[in-house]
């Protein structure tokens, strides 16, 4: 551990709100484990990591971009910020540079920085194992630690010759608790908590509220068609607005007159509402994990631009999407991927989650799965395995783990 008197300055690089949330939250814990020390940070910040106490070098919130059209047409934007923050960290002699997730970026930046002899933590473990799997060698040549969030990683990587990584367990485990019940939320939204809800959530960046939710609504629309007792709720991602979703539910409610007044929009209450819902459709990404920690039985889908799916839909090489599945090993919950996706087969596979006898078996199998990710407090341990390692950088110089031996290896 450092010393507590010592000051200790850190470069921390997030682009997503997911990566903002476990960035911020792994900040609480390093100041938590260590309250003496002078902390500063310094990075690439979303709107929680700026809560947190980080001085924005840049602003993340408007690089949260997917696909290779909608990236290709950001480049200037993601170059400036490139060279921005390689220019504050050679400035600023960080005793590390912790990148979180967003791989992309994050991947290009150690490189540059790691070559100039800044040590290099990455936090959430790029998918690789899921494509690109090229790129490990990257891992093993730019990054000085590796922190996993998901039990099967360690293995992967160790298979692939990295050997400085740790699962420290995933960060929303013990974190996804709602703060209230169905009871509540029902009253709050004036809803009938007797009738079955169903929750759609559709991801947080705008291109996919344009791909997504529209085939969602119809699909509510639908599902009301057969019992009009139906009732829906869009808890909107912390960066979406309400606004953005009023056009799509005006479209989608020329054609079902039924569904304004069986559907809900709802800010900052996403744990709340998974709860509340009898089932839920999810967007593939962390959304699709805090549903299953909460036990909601769910429908994993997505839906991407023609080009950009061909393009890389053919570099994945996993077998399944959404993280409840990947950590089952198996498809407990159904995916819905581009042509799948459609309102009929979504409104379809809803209807057999509100089955009474299967719900119940799809909430226990999501208790056995959830299980896999740890018994909490990954932010914790993520944060002492970084004062640990820059201690011993600090104190002796070297690599955090011995060569040929993994960190936290047992």
């Amino acid at each position: 551990m450092t010393n507590a008197m010592e000051g200790l300055r850190f470069m921390i690089v997030a682009g997503e709100p997911s990566g903002d949330a476990h960035a911020a939250a792994l900040i609480r814990a390093l100041q938590r484990l260590s309250p003496r020390t002078r902390f500063e940070f310094f990075g690439s910040t979303g709107t929680e990591m700026r809560a947190a106490g980080v001085e924005s070098t840049i602003r993340a919130d408007d690089l949260a971009i997917t696909g290779m059209v909608e990236v290709a047409g950001a480049l200037p934007k993601f170059w400036r910020a490139y060279r921005t923050l390689k220019q504050a960290a050679l400035e600023q002699g960080p005793c590390a540079v912790v990148l979180v997730d967003w791989p992309d970026f994050n991947l290009r930046l150690a490189r540059a920085l790691h070559r100039r002899g800044l040590k290099i933590i990455y936090y959430v473990s790029p998918q690789l194992w899921a494509w690109r799997a090229y790129r490990v060698h990257t891992i093993e040549r730019d990054v000085d630690l590796l922190l996993a969030i998901l039990p099967f990683e360690p293995a992967w990587y160790r298979q692939r010759g990295v050997t400085h990584v740790e699962f420290v367990g995933h960060p929303l485990v013990g974190e996804v608790h709602p703060r209230y019940g169905r009871a509540e939320f029902c009253e709050h939204h004036h809803l009938d908590a007797a009738q079955p809800i169903i929750a759609l959530l559709p991801g947080s960046r705008r291109k996919e509220l344009e791909r997504i939710l529209p085939l969602m609504l119809d699909a509510a629309s639908i599902l009301l068609q057969a019992r009009p007792s139906m009732q829906f709720v869009i808890p909107l991602a912390a960066n979406r607005s309400p606004t953005e979703v009023a056009p799509f539910i005006d479209a989608a409610s020329k054609h079902s007159p039924l569904l304004p007044n069986c559907l809900r929009v709802t800010q900052h209450e996403t744990r709340e509402a998974l709860a509340a819902a009898d089932a839920a459709a999810v967007a593939s990404g962390t959304a699709t994990l805090e549903a299953a920690l909460v036990g909601t039985p769910l429908v994993v889908v997505y839906k991407e631009s023609a080009l950009n799916w061909h393009t890389l839909g053919r570099l994945i090489n996993t077998e399944h999407f959404g993280l409840v599945n990947l950590i089952a090993g198996e498809r407990i919950a159904t995916e819905l991927m581009q042509s799948e996706f459609t309102p009929e087969r979504l409104a379809c596979e809803l209807t057999l989650l509100l089955n009474e006898e299967h719900n119940s078996r799809f909430r226990a199998r999501l208790r056995e799965v959830t299980a896999q990710l740890g018994a909490g407090g990954a932010s914790e341990q993520a944060a002492a395995t970084v004062l640990r390692a820059v201690s011993m950088w600090n104190s002796e110089d070297k690599p955090v783990h011995a060569p040929g031996e993994g960190v936290g290896q047992s």
